[in-house]
């Protein structure tokens, strides 16, 4: 990851704010996507199987016919989901399709195009280092495009960023394109606390990367472990917030900062929202961005949905 002026303003402003915060862009640098792999492939964390499922029921519905059409992936540090979809179509069509990956992190986008490359070599495959939350562009064409946002990381983003932000994909889109969206549902408590909380301690060392990330980027002094991961859902709010809570008085400098920042003990950073969804946040989407809902595909315990969304009449 490279840090802009913008950037490190952002990470300053979330760091001097009373409940201080750093964005959960932030955690997928090399070791913070390999940890998410992991996290993945974890009894309690569903969101990923369900999704997995999904798509193997749907893969073949959503490539019907696909020829002159770029799939666009956002945040595409797991290369498995797309491949089911790319493997339901048929081999002489490869020439007429394009992958294009686009990812804020480097090491994402050079392994799941390397990965791709190699499994479907015919399909043409251009990655995109860019972070898609803000802007990017994509070269003009008169392909059709499926824009793919899975793993429900829209979540991460506050109601209002993500009506903001599904408003400004449809404004890149042409008519006839397709944006498929992956949705946490809401769901027991238990169930969702246990999916942040894995006995392998995996999502708290994936949590705690995020401090190995600022020391590389800020030149910080964090000590992983003076800090402790903490997860919960809070109703009211209808999300998931990670945390990362102070053990003991904590002064961090950096060679960047104007002057060092006190962390109480017992005070948290707030790391990460993953909000859940209804039928009726689906509705608000839809009707915000201009989309219309082409079909809202479900896994066998309606824990997770695909949603289809197209543009034009």
């Amino acid at each position: 990851m490279t840090l802009t002026k913008d950037a490190l303003q952002e990470i300053m402003q979330g760091l001097q704010k009373k409940q201080k915060q750093i964005s959960s862009k932030y955690f997928y640098d090399e070791r913070g996507s390999k940890l998410f792999e992991e996290i993945t492939l974890l009894k309690e964390y569903y969101p990923s199987r369900a999704e997995k499922e999904i798509l193997k029921s749907a893969a073949k519905e959503i490539t019907k016919d696909l020829l002159n059409t770029e799939i666009i992936e956002l945040g595409s540090g797991d290369e498995s989901k797309i491949s089911i979809l790319l493997n339901t179509i048929p081999k002489q069509n490869h020439g007429a399709i394009s992958y294009i990956p686009v990812d804020i992190s480097p090491s994402a986008i050079e392994e799941s195009t390397k990965k791709i490359a190699q499994r479907f070599p015919k399909i043409k495959t251009n990655g995109l280092v860019s972070d898609f939350l803000e802007n990017f562009s994509l070269p003009t064409s008169t392909d059709n495009r499926i824009y793919c946002f899975f793993g429900s990381t829209i979540g991460n983003l506050s109601p209002q960023e993500a009506l903001d932000f599904m408003r400004k994909m449809s404004s890149k889109m042409h008519d006839g394109d397709t944006f498929l969206l992956g949705l946490d549902m809401v769901k027991n408590k238990s169930i969702l606390e246990k999916a942040y909380n894995d006995k392998e301690n995996i999502t708290a060392e994936f949590n705690k990367n995020i401090l190995l990330v600022m020391n590389e980027l800020l030149k910080t002094n964090f000590n992983s472990n003076d800090f402790c991961h903490h997860a919960f859902y809070n109703e009211s709010k209808q999300r998931i917030e990670m945390h990362l809570r102070t053990k003991i008085d904590l002064k961090i400098s950096s060679p960047l900062f104007t002057e060092e920042l006190f962390f109480a003990k017992g005070e948290s950073i707030h790391t990460e929202n993953s909000r859940k969804f209804n039928l009726l946040d689906l509705e608000e989407i839809a009707n915000y961005s201009q989309l219309k809902i082409s079909k809202i595909y479900t896994d066998s315990q309606s824990y997770f949905s695909l949603v289809s969304f197209s543009k034009g009449s």
